[in-house]
This record gives C-alpha cells, sequence and structure tokens, in this order.
C-alpha cells in the first residue's frame, strides 16, 4: 500500500468515526441549525418589511436577499464544533493514542475537518430548507447551484481549518468553541442583511472590504441567475487565502502538540 492510499484509508476510517459520534448527538446539527433559522425568522417578521433592499417589495424578495448571509451564519456556528470536538480528543488524550498507533499523522485533523463539512452541509439544507417556506424562490440553473455549493464547500474548509486552531490549544471548553463569535457577527457588517451603501462611510468601507459581501453578494447572483462579475474572483481569493493561512498555522500547532 503507497503512502497517500494508506493516508486516505486512515482518514476514511477517523471520519467514520467522527461521523458516527455526530449520528449519535444529531442535537449538535440541529442547534447549529436553529441560530441561523431564528435569525431569518427575525429579519424576514420582525424587520423585513422595514429594510429596503431595492428588490422590490414582499417578504419572499428579503428572504431571497437574505438567505446568503444566513447560510455563512450557519457556517459560523456550525464550525465551532470542530473546535469544541477536537478539544475534547486533545483532552481525553484521544489525539495521544492515535498518535502511537501506526495511522498518517494528517488522517486525525482531516477527519475532523471532513466530518465538520459533512455536518455543515446537513445544516445548509436545513436552512435552505427552512427559507423555502418563507418564500424563497431562485432562478437558478442546477450550475449555478453547483456553483453555490462549491462556494459553501470552500468557505466552510477554510473556516474548518481555523477552528481546528482553537481546537488544539485552548485551555477550556468555552474557548475552545468562543473563537467563532466574531465569525458569527461579522456578516453584520456586510451586504448580508442590507446594502452597503445604506451604511455610514466608515462601516460602509469596512462592510466592502471584508471577506462576507464578496461571498454574500457571489451568492446571491448565482441564487438570481445574475451575472457575477467580478465578485465571484473576490470571494475565492478570500476563501483560498484563509484556507492557505488556516491550513499552515493549524498543521505548524499540531506538530508542536504531539511532538
Amino acid at each position: 500500500m503507497t503512502t497517500a492510499s494508506h493516508a486516505l484509508g486512515d482518514t476514511a476510517t477517523l471520519t467514520r468515526r467522527s461521523l458516527t459520534h455526530v449520528l449519535r448527538s444529531p442535537d449538535t446539527i440541529i442547534t447549529t441549525a436553529l441560530m441561523p433559522i431564528a435569525f431569518l425568522l427575525l429579519f424576514v417578521f420582525v424587520f423585513g418589511g422595514a429594510i429596503d433592499t431595492g428588490s422590490g417589495p414582499g417578504e419572499g424578495s428579503y428572504v431571497s436577499y437574505l438567505l446568503p448571509g444566513i447560510l455563512l451564519i450557519t457556517v459560523a456556528s456550525g464550525i465551532s464544533y470542530t473546535a469544541y470536538r477536537l478539544f475534547l480528543d486533545m483532552q481525553a488524550g484521544i489525539v495521544e493514542r492515535f498518535r502511537s498507533m501506526p495511522i498518517a499523522r494528517s488522517s486525525v485533523l482531516w477527519a475532523h475537518v471532513l466530518t465538520s463539512i459533512v455536518a455543515n452541509l446537513v445544516s445548509l439544507a436545513l436552512v435552505v430548507g427552512v427559507a423555502l417556506l418563507l418564500g424563497f424562490r431562485s432562478s437558478a440553473g442546477v450550475l449555478d447551484w453547483l456553483a453555490v455549493a462549491g462556494i459553501l464547500v470552500l468557505f466552510t474548509l477554510a473556516l474548518t481549518w481555523l477552528a481546528v486552531i482553537p481546537g488544539l490549544t485552548a485551555k477550556s471548553v468555552d474557548g475552545a468553541s468562543a473563537f467563532s463569535y466574531p465569525l458569527i457577527f461579522l456578516p453584520f457588517i456586510s451586504s448580508a442583511f442590507v446594502p452597503t451603501d445604506s451604511m455610514p462611510g466608515p462601516v460602509a468601507w469596512f462592510a466592502e472590504h471584508q471577506p462576507v459581501t464578496a461571498i454574500v453578494d457571489s451568492i446571491r447572483a448565482l441564487f438570481a441567475g445574475q451575472p457575477i462579475g467580478g465578485d465571484i474572483l473576490v470571494a475565492l481569493a478570500w476563501c483560498v487565502g484563509i484556507l492557505l493561512v488556516a491550513y499552515v498555522a493549524a498543521n505548524v500547532v499540531y506538530r508542536r502538540r504531539v511532538a
């Protein structure tokens, strides 16, 4: 067996282990989806009638405007469980046990990362289902939906590797998951809920130049079946940049912790 196939086999085995834990505790996925769904209901039924997005009247139009940002909040909420599960494995000495076995070192982290992607995709599907019940409609074709899925998977992958760092370094359970709070808050200072041109100057500048706005605008255009222009390139650049930095940093921290 080659080194690559050995690593893939180990990763698959450990991923099944992590997914089994998630299946035995489905409340983690439900909890991940509950907060974004609560935000969705709050903004549609409480604030939706007072917010002018320029997309026309009616709840359905605001749901369509709102959904991309809610999906990013869902991911930001979900990746905190990656840090939480990795922290528990570190504290329980499970990672050290794996290290004493003839398995690929990288498989331990990749198993948590792949589990995060699967769990978050389920949460995202739940949120989209609720949005459809609230009136969300899309003109997107199959390729547009695949592009949306690709962006969300890439975004999840980038944030999950970011979550690995506190999972390895935190001193407490609360510390392992608390890092996600700023990530959940970030969409509120973006084009996720209102157009950026309605914001005060300094806030608008920050909103227009942070990663969430480019990602939200790209997903929104894809859902509407409209041209996405340069937003998609900016969104992909942010996602890939965060992914590369987080991946390198996480592996450096991991090697130091298990050395």
